[in-house]
């Protein structure tokens, strides 16, 4: 069983006891026909693809309670109760891991990742993958050292093929979570999913944290 399936049975279970067997099984049928639009995703050069396999099992979720009737915020409600659940720290180590780039990323080794990441993130290695650029002038990136900009969105390609395009921007709420178990305060100004040209990830240290 993929390491994050888990996160969604406990929430099907808590929200819809009585049928929570059932939601699962229709959220693995649908996601037979999506993994094949992402299997490229497992061997990819690009390290942002590797997301496309979780968001699919994410948009086959959607699907599945769309197609029983709930409606746009209930299905959103669930979505985040789901990512909440697998990317908070389980323990001290985890919490600290979670926040370690942070403290590394104006070290020469973080530099070196960091020229590495660039080259292969900037490929466009799959028409239906990510492309990004990595920005490390302090200036544009609050003293951090640190940004990104998402030129393609693999995961609005993948809603978007599907007819679930509506969505996606629930994906985009994630990364304000996962920003904040790091430590920090994500700055955006916009996403492709809610018709930006990009995506701009840009951090600030959230020293209250």
């Amino acid at each position: 069983m993929k390491d994050y399936k888990k996160y969604f049975i406990k929430v099907i279970e808590r929200n819809f006891p009585d049928r929570s067997k059932s939601i699962m099984t229709d959220i693995d049928n649908h996601f037979k026909g999506i993994s094949t639009d992402i299997s490229f995703a497992a061997t990819s050069d690009n390290p942002i693809d590797k997301r496309l396999d979780f968001s699919g099992y994410f948009l086959a979720l959607i699907k599945t309670l769309d197609l029983q009737g709930e409606n746009f915020e209930t299905i959103r409600r669930f979505s985040l109760e789901v990512v909440t659940e697998y990317v908070r720290p389980k323990n001290k180590l985890q919490q600290w891991l979670k926040r370690l780039p942070v403290k590394l990323v104006n070290t020469w080794i973080a530099a070196l990742v960091i020229k590495s990441l660039n080259k292969r993130v900037s490929k466009n290695s799959n028409a239906n993958g990510f492309v990004a650029k990595i920005i490390t002038d302090k200036q544009e990136t609050y003293g951090l050292g640190y940004g990104i900009d998402i030129l393609e969105c693999g995961i609005c390609k993948l809603y978007e093929k599907h007819s679930y395009q509506k969505f996606a921007p629930i994906l985009c709420e994630v990364d304000e979570l996962t920003s904040g178990f790091a430590g920090l305060q994500l700055v955006r100004t916009g996403t492709i999913a809610l018709g930006s040209k990009k995506c701009d990830f840009r951090f600030k240290k959230n020293n209250n944290r």
